[in-house]
């Protein structure tokens, strides 16, 4: 027994002021495996109560508050023990400023990532456009977000980027989009026509939703086109640029078999002689 004491008592000396016994590393295991138990508990408890939505946000926020808490609880079980925090503080004072300086953008992400959680910037399923990017959201961690491109890439985009930077929610104010394709016809044609063709072709594609009627903008005399613009909405954002090549396949047929041109630019270009 009094081996084992002296094996106990045994201390580890870095310094006059800091030293820590063999008996002291064992209270402070005992006491992180009971607090790993306690979060362990307390995170199964909480998730019971929360839906399946703010599961995710709860998780993400709690990763960060699992690792507070155990520098929390080291600091307040060394003060216990009698080892002077101030004294490991003051030693590695230089260390903690290189480290800050080091971590500076890592805590950036942090703190922005739990901004985003709190107050919905970005949800699962957005399609955003930061940095003339478009993706679909898929996960959203403390530090980054991760989204799939249409070509199906995945992106990962720090979570300060979104603070600091123009950010897009398409789907922000509900799941479908207004967007728009631009077409010039020859002057001449007949504009009435062109509008209801137009229109056809937009009703007539599957993607483009029906909730809000297609519109059409003369928007201008153009210097060899008049020009319109088609107007439609969607709820399938993502795959937008698809939906765009298909109307203008549309549009173009339509012109086709309705004796309407889309016209190129011309020049008359008059050549003077100069006679002596």
């Amino acid at each position: 027994m009094e081996t084992l004491h002296k094996i106990l008592d045994y201390t580890f000396s870095f310094s006059d002021k800091i030293q820590i016994s063999i008996k002291e590393i064992l209270v402070l295991t005992v006491v992180f495996f009971i607090t790993s138990k306690l979060i362990k508990l307390i995170k199964k408890f909480t998730n019971k109560k929360l839906d399946t939505e703010d599961k995710d946000k709860f998780n993400s926020l709690f990763s960060f508050l699992k690792y507070f808490i155990y520098i929390l609880v080291t600091i307040i079980a060394l003060d216990s023990l009698g080892i002077k925090i101030s004294v490991l503080l003051a030693g590695s004072a230089a260390l903690l400023v290189g480290l800050g300086l080091g971590l500076q953008t890592l805590f950036q992400d942090i703190i922005s990532g739990i901004f985003m959680l709190l107050d919905k910037t970005i949800q699962l399923n957005d399609i955003i456009e930061v940095d003339n990017k478009i993706g679909k959201v898929f996960e959203i961690n403390l530090r980054t977000t991760r989204a799939y491109t249409l070509d199906d890439k995945v992106v990962i985009i720090p979570n300060h980027i979104f603070l600091t930077n123009e950010l897009y929610n398409w789907t922000q104010n509900g799941r479908s989009i207004v967007e728009s394709v631009s077409v010039g016809v020859a002057y001449g044609s007949d504009v009435e026509k062109v509008k209801e063709l137009l229109i056809e072709a937009a009703l007539e594609n599957p993607k483009v939703a029906k909730i809000k009627k297609p519109t059409v903008l003369f928007n201008n005399f153009g210097d060899s086109s008049l020009e319109f613009i088609l107007r439609f909405s969607t709820k399938q954002s993502f795959i937008l640029p698809i939906i765009k090549s298909e109307l203008r396949f549309a549009i173009d047929k339509k012109f086709r078999e309705n004796k309407i041109q889309i016209p190129f630019p011309q020049r008359d270009i008059h050549i003077i002689e100069n006679k002596k």
